[in-house]
């Protein structure tokens, strides 16, 4: 398999791309519970299309190898790694005040495999930062990642274990800069927070605002102390388009490409910004959205592409399988192929779907007041802070295999090169989930159960391995 992974030329620099694509069987099995709109099952469903639309063949297939305990905690702190190792829906009940101290149990309940499921997402990134680190592959991808709400101490918005920052601190060792990029519909503001004051990140956060979960992410928060102007929030209101959304990502990511120049880009593609999505409020189509993952792809710098929100679940392998498309530079048929997941695609069982006609709320006057805003906070920067570089810290050697291999593996302790702020959690609020579901989501949720109740009686026999 280490020969695959050579992409067909794709755009104007006509360049072939190398990918590695992190993915787990059974990661698909994972349950958060009834009614909940997080659905692990959505990873399944886009490795299906992948399989079915021949992209595995052009890719790097690898199993990530579980992050373990000491590389969760290089950002996580230790009792709160403690503690999500041990709890189990057994016995939640005896650990009252731990839930409520690490906001464990609404938004992010307990469920069977939880400690596992958070090493194999993780384990998924930071493996992918090592192979771009390693020059494996021009871009790696981790549909199974993109949690960017979790906290040094707490979870937060279904997400228990900050696998985003976790690959970017691997990225540091071998890059001055990197840049981390977020259209998810929410707020980035477990990854923000962690790198709100170092120059040697950049986080741009693309995100719904006013009255929205995580509530934080104004365009006035631009970072502080060395990291003033390396954070940049682009609030949104309701119904953008692609057309609006474009009119600010290009030229802003154009001007941070060119001001910043990062050594490697992580981005992650939240699929909860497109239209009809159950819990987000934008209007954006799949090729808007994938837009994003082209435009960032055409500066031919090292990119880690990541999963995030996404809770009507079609749309999210529509959009997932699409963007590994584009990360390949092959263009896909939009005439779905016959796959053990067919039928959630009817009744047009097609790749792409119509935006909306919901209203933009987003007027020209306020995206022009918003772009000139972060074109000046740019300005403001010196090109390319550079760093005094010390001797690089040992690769975190997560190790992945080939789908069918399984191996010992030899591990080193990794070391950061950088501290994290131990600051302040950001207030945060419930995320909201109490919005009517439309009766396709609803046949989703049944088809999912079902799926689903043969993982759970594995489950409950001890957890996944």
């Amino acid at each position: 398999m280490e020969t695959g992974g050579n992409s067909l030329p794709s755009g104007p620099d006509g360049v072939k791309r190398k990918v590695s694509y992190f993915y787990d069987p059974e990661v698909g099995n994972y349950y958060y519970g009834q009614g909940h709109p997080m659905k692990p099952h959505r990873i399944r469903m886009t490795h299906a299309l992948l399989a079915h639309y021949g992209l595995l063949q052009h890719m790097h297939v690898l199993k990530p190898n579980p992050a373990r305990e000491k590389d969760l905690c290089r950002f996580h702190a230790d009792d709160y790694v403690s503690f999500l190792k041990s709890i189990t829906p057994e016995t939640q009940q005896d650990q009252l005040r731990q839930l409520k101290r690490f906001n464990v149990g609404e938004d992010c309940p307990v469920f069977d495999g939880l400690y596992p499921f958070c090493q194999t997402y993780a384990g998924g990134s930071v493996g992918g930062a090592v192979k771009l680190n390693h020059g494996h592959c021009d871009i790696a991808i981790n549909w199974a990642g993109g949690l960017h709400h979790a906290k040094k101490c707490e979870a937060s918005g279904f997400c228990y274990v900050n696998d985003i920052v976790l690959a970017i601190l691997e990225l540091l060792k071998v890059h001055e800069r990197v840049l981390y990029v977020d259209i998810d519909i929410h707020h980035g503001d477990g990854v923000e927070e962690a790198f709100y004051t170092t120059d040697r990140v950049m986080t741009v956060s693309f995100h719904k605002f006013g009255d929205y979960f995580p509530g934080t992410g104004d365009v006035r928060d631009v970072g502080y102390g060395k990291g003033k102007y390396y954070s940049l929030n682009v609030p949104l209101d309701d119904g953008i388009d692609d057309e609006s959304y474009q009119s600010l990502f290009k030229p802003i990511m154009g001007k941070v490409m060119e001001i910043f120049k990062p050594g490697a880009v992580v981005l992650q593609c939240g699929a909860d910004s497109l239209s009809g999505d159950r819990l987000g409020c934008f209007n954006l189509s799949i090729k808007g959205h994938a837009e994003c993952v082209k435009f960032m792809r055409s500066f031919n710098v090292p990119l880690l592409l990541l999963g995030g929100g996404g809770y009507t679940i079609r749309n999210v392998a529509r959009c997932w399988c699409y963007e590994t498309g584009v990360a390949l530079g092959i263009e896909l048929d939009d005439k779905m192929p016959q796959h053990e997941y067919y039928e959630y695609f009817g009744p047009d069982y097609t790749l792409h779907v119509a935006a909306s006609n919901m209203e933009n709320k987003n007027s020209w006057h306020l995206l022009e007041d918003i772009r000139a805003k972060l074109l000046d906070y740019l300005s403001k920067l010196q090109h390319a802070p550079s760093v005094q570089f010390q001797e690089r810290p040992p690769d975190t050697d997560i190790q992945e295999a080939d789908e069918d291999q399984v191996g010992e593996d030899e591990r080193w302790d990794p070391v950061s090169d950088m501290d994290i702020d131990d600051q302040r959690p950001l207030p945060s609020r419930v995320k909201t989930e109490f919005l009517e579901t439309e009766a396709k989501d609803m046949v989703d949720n049944m088809k999912e159960d079902e799926h689903n109740r043969e993982a759970e009686s594995r489950h409950s026999q001890g957890p996944l391995a």
